[in-house]
């Protein structure tokens, strides 16, 4: 059994395997904080410990997914199991310069939060009319900016008039944010795009193509958070969503005049990519249609890239790799056969992958999204608690883990 060293910061009782930290010494009661000492740019700078292994591990990945895979079960102290088994300890990496800042953002401030969206095109006005409707519980305020004024001017307009008879502020106010504003509020959602393959192009991958593009204004955006001291949480809904996270995320993180990585912009856990949720509610389109899949429904699981690299699993109990492959693929043209009608496929994406989502992070229950896992963005099922982002863990088979790995190396060649 490892021995822990008991420690008291920011008024929590902690503890670590490292003796000598800086901090008073503990009581030695369970902790609510566990201590740790990890290359920061491959780790979260705080999170909700699911698996003792977490706490040992030199850095994140895929294996966090499936803990097993990262070795043998940690031998821990009674005192720290017990925490870990009650779900109310955080791990906090302290090589990260923002971990204080990190504890803050791990536990989620009550009340409604204000919501600000960038771009209000074909995807953020989709978006922003189902956060208006759906919202009304979780977001007090949304504020939308765009380069047309005029754009602006009518969302804003339309917006303030959709109510419910009598109950004229039940619904998320809408209002006209101007660029210096931007981030003013707590979650940022960048649905902006330079550039869209028209339909009938014959770009096979739309969203790769788009990469090149989007890539300098999400990192232009990004650098601006920085600027603003922004601490919310910053989504990207622009495709392709899971290597423009990153970028973002870099971004900000480099000081401009020395262009040094100096650490002091998101913490990897505060973006997150919103474009995994439209992929599992496509493959249970196809599962409704064909029965082959039904087991979808209850066992199923969606994990990696909104695109090329997507894990679609039929089951995690009965996984049969032909099948989970097969509603892949189904998955992964379904918005080919919308572009073939001769339309954009952005309404479902909007809808499931942005507003579904959002509201249930929002509200700290499980939903679709990408997070940071060993230097990547990797979608899986995820939530916010009061002791950090906390991701799904599972026992995955052979099968299904090894396509996880292969998706996490196609990311890894992307970045």
């Amino acid at each position: 059994m490892m021995e822990c060293v008991h420690y008291r910061v920011s008024g929590r009782e902690a503890a670590s395997f490292r003796p000598g930290l800086p901090f008073p010494a503990g009581t030695g009661a369970p902790p609510e904080l566990f201590l740790v000492q990890r290359e920061p740019v491959w780790s979260f700078a705080a999170w909700r410990v699911t698996d003792g292994r977490q706490l040992t591990a030199d850095q994140t990945g895929v294996s966090w997914l499936a803990p097993r895979r990262m070795g043998p079960p940690a031998e821990l102290p009674p005192e720290v199991r017990t925490a870990l088994e009650a779900g109310r300890l955080t791990g906090v990496n302290l090589r990260h310069p923002g971990w204080e800042r990190a504890l803050e953002f791990a536990t989620p401030k009550p009340g409604k939060k204000r919501v600000h969206l960038l771009a209000v095109g074909d995807v953020g006005g989709t978006l922003l009319t189902a956060l208006k409707l759906l919202g009304g519980e979780e977001i007090s305020t949304i504020g939308i900016c765009d380069l047309n004024e005029k754009t602006v001017a009518r969302w804003v307009t339309e917006m303030g008039q959709i109510a419910w008879p009598w109950d004229y502020g039940a619904l998320p106010e809408v209002e006209a944010v101007s660029p210096e504003r931007l981030f003013d509020c707590d979650v940022f959602i960048f649905a902006a795009t330079k550039a869209i393959p028209a339909v009938g192009s014959g770009v096979k991958d739309v969203r790769m193509a788009q990469l090149e593009a989007n890539r300098p204004l999400v990192e232009s955006f990004a650098r601006q958070a920085r600027k603003a001291g922004f601490r919310g949480l910053f989504i990207v809904l622009s495709d392709p969503v899971d290597p423009l996270c990153q970028a973002a995320w870099w971004a900000s993180n480099v000081d401009e005049e020395t262009e040094y990585l100096d650490l002091q912009g998101f913490l990897p856990e505060q973006v997150q990519g919103f474009g995994l949720g439209v992929m599992s509610a496509r493959a249970a389109y196809f599962a409704k249609q064909d029965s082959r899949f039904a087991s979808y429904f209850t066992e199923g699981r969606a994990f990696g890239p909104h695109g090329q690299g997507l894990v679609i699993a039929n089951s995690i109990r009965r996984y049969d790799d032909a099948l989970s492959r097969e509603l892949t693929r189904l998955t992964l043209e379904a918005n080919l056969r919308i572009r073939d009608l001769g339309f954009k496929p952005y309404v479902a994406p909007a809808i499931s992958s942005g507003a579904m989502q959002l509201l249930l992070a929002l509200r700290g229950e499980w939903h679709c999204s990408s997070v940071p896992l060993g230097g990547v963005w990797f979608g899986c099922r995820n939530r916010f608690g009061g002791y950090g982002l906390e991701l799904e863990t599972l026992e995955l088979p052979d099968a299904l883990f090894a396509r996880l790995q292969e998706t996490e190396a196609v990311l890894k060649g992307i970045g």
